[in-house]
């Protein structure tokens, strides 16, 4: 099975020759390059394309875990297991091809998802410290015809307003979106969110 190298620096002045070359010497056919020190995996175009086209049986292959991720760790976990894609970094202890290398691979897992946790809950301390102190208002509520994207065109108006009526009529989701999409105004997944969360008055 075919074996895809990804290359990371965090910034440009940085070199990816040696890890080029480390993967080389791994048997990757397919190198990835990165030089950006975006934290999102939307910020690494070339991650996420492997990430997308990668076939079960097929090693991703990294010279260590933090070049993959600092902060998206679970997420990229997540997906290479849904994939049944394997992933080896060639100077640390990780192959999970093997038994050994499947536990840790789902102990990254546990610590990315802790980690994640303990960011939200810092997260959250912080913000209700600033609200103790009078500093953080939050964001002001929006109708929902300013968060959907039916509200974005007023040619669109009429199919919000259906929209928002047969979600409140039938109090379903699905409802709503086959409705949206019969009037010619497809239903994005944050419009159905927003209408769960905040049906608002009939326009």
């Amino acid at each position: 099975m075919a074996r895809i190298g990804y290359a990371r620096t965090f910034t440009t002045d940085q070199n990816l020759a040696a890890q080029i070359a480390a993967l080389r010497n791994a048997g990757c056919e397919v190198i990835r390059e990165e030089q950006k020190s975006g934290a999102s995996l939307e910020g690494r175009p070339q991650l996420m394309t492997i990430l997308d086209f990668i076939h079960a049986g097929e090693t991703f292959v990294i010279t260590r875990i933090d070049r993959l991720a600092r902060r998206d760790l679970q997420v990229i976990v997540d997906r290479l297991k849904a994939k049944g894609a394997h992933l080896v970094a060639t100077e640390q202890p990780v192959d999970t091809s093997t038994a050994a290398g499947k536990a840790f691979f789902d102990m990254l897992g546990v610590f990315a998802e802790f980690e994640t946790n303990l960011r939200r809950e810092r997260q959250a301390e912080g913000i209700a410290a600033a609200r103790k102190r009078g500093i953080y208002k939050g964001r002001p509520r929006r109708s929902i015809a300013q968060k959907s994207c039916f509200g974005c065109n007023r040619a669109k108006a009429p199919a919000r307003s259906l929209a928002i009526s047969a979600y409140r009529a039938a109090r379903s989701i699905r409802c709503a979106k086959v409705f949206s999409n019969e009037q010619g105004q497809p239903h994005h997944p944050l419009d159905i969110r927003h209408l769960r969360a905040n049906p608002g008055p009939h326009a």
